[in-house]
């Protein structure tokens, strides 16, 4: 269990424009993660009702330094 962990990990987060809405930030953490994209879209609505300009800012951050998987 703790190995799978480590892999995870050590996986690279990528953008997931072909599953993506917007930009493919949650759908990249989604496959990072090994879960739908639907929960971490639900997990980002959720934490902009409660922190809108963390969540803006930290999306924003991330759909400009994650690398979109085409390009690789």
């Amino acid at each position: 269990m703790a190995n799978s962990t480590l892999e995870r990990i050590r996986q690279r987060i990528t953008l997931d424009s072909r599953e993506g809405w917007i930009a493919g930030v949650c759908a990249g953490v989604a496959r990072w993660l090994n879960t739908d994209p639907a929960f971490v879209r639900v997990a980002v609505i959720i934490s902009a009702l409660f922190m809108p300009k963390v969540t803006i800012a930290a999306y924003l951050i991330a759909w400009l330094v994650l690398d979109d998987e085409r390009r690789l």
